[in-house]
């Protein structure tokens, strides 16, 4: 967007709904009356709601459901996650972006996309990403062993459902990747990482937030089981915000798992879980598990008692609960 749009955007939600007259918005912009009003005929196009008066000003009523990353950058509480952002409207996906450009980019770099044509999910599952979502990838670069890095997607489950309950939604995680709110998935998370032999070079941490889609775009199979925020609360969000807070969140427990023992985090995971407790089966690549999800280990395996009361951990694989 030309600068002078932003500039006048800005102004205008900076007089939170009080008019700001054409004169003054081009003393301010060093740019005519007449010019003024040609930036704010194109912002009309581009969906934003701009009430005018001749005699009292513009007045922004509303704007479209974008991301904005320049607004975004303005509202960070954050000194690591989200310093640089990658803003598209369009990607194949966010999580291939972030790899291509890992090695070259610091940590905490943020890719964030309006739509990806190729969202997917664990295991290759497809991820429907269409507009109106949160679809963004975080480049994260721990000086850590290679089998801790399952533990990063636990610590994400937690920043993302504690975000959701911050914005009253009662949001539970399920094992390993999953978000659920009512039974129903909210939130998917795909993490990738390169490494060599030990070492690990960086970790993509994909997130996928079902923020103000409309539930009746998804393909059936995926709308039956799915929900979104604006769904649950009853009105379209502000996603920029919300991402504000999600990269803050996100970075806070970061730090804690950078700096405290696992097991706090583990403590705080079950009790934000969906799982624990519940009849599952857990499909992976050489056996099938059935019995009862008890707890976590400290490297993020989960625990479940099986049909001969003998203890099992799971690393990874397909969870689904048992009717």
């Amino acid at each position: 967007m030309n600068d002078n749009r932003k500039e006048i955007i800005r102004l205008l939600r900076q007089s939170e709904g009080n008019p700001v007259s054409g004169q003054d918005i081009g003393e301010k912009l060093g740019i005519s009356r007449a010019m003024v009003w040609k930036y704010v005929r194109n912002l009309r196009k581009e969906g934003y709601d701009i009430r005018s008066s001749p005699k009292t000003g513009y007045i922004l009523d509303a704007y479209p459901d974008r991301i904005d990353p320049d607004e975004l950058k303005a509202i960070l509480k954050t000194s690591l996650i989200g310093t640089d952002v990658r803003y598209y409207s369009d990607l194949e996906s966010t999580n291939n972006t972030a790899r291509e450009i890992a090695t070259r980019s610091p940590e905490g770099t943020v890719v964030i996309a309006e739509t990806q044509r190729k969202g997917r999910g664990r295991m290759g599952t497809e991820w429907q990403s269409i507009p109106g979502g949160i679809w963004l990838s975080l480049i994260l670069k721990p000086s850590v062993p290679l089998d801790n890095v399952s533990k990063i997607t636990l610590v994400a489950g937690i920043a993302v459902t504690n975000t959701l309950r911050n914005a009253g939604i009662d949001a539970r995680i399920k094992w390993p990747n999953d978000v659920l709110v009512r039974g129903r998935k909210i939130c998917g998370i795909l993490t990738e990482v390169s490494a060599e032999v030990e070492k690990v070079d960086y970790v993509i941490l994909g997130i996928g937030i079902n923020a103000n889609v409309k539930l009746v775009d998804f393909r059936e199979d995926i709308r039956l089981n799915s929900t979104s925020i604006s769904n649950e609360i009853g009105k379209v969000i502000n996603r920029t915000a919300f991402i504000a807070s999600l990269l803050y969140e996100l970075e806070q427990q970061y730090i804690m798992f950078k700096t405290r023992k696992f097991t706090d985090i583990i403590d705080e995971w079950i009790n934000l879980s969906d799982t624990i407790g519940k009849e599952v089966k857990i499909k992976t690549p050489n056996k099938l598990i059935e019995g009862k999800a008890v707890g976590i280990t400290e490297n993020g395996a989960i625990v479940v008692l099986d049909r001969n009361n003998e203890r099992q951990e799971i690393i990874a694989g397909n969870c689904r609960y048992r009717n």
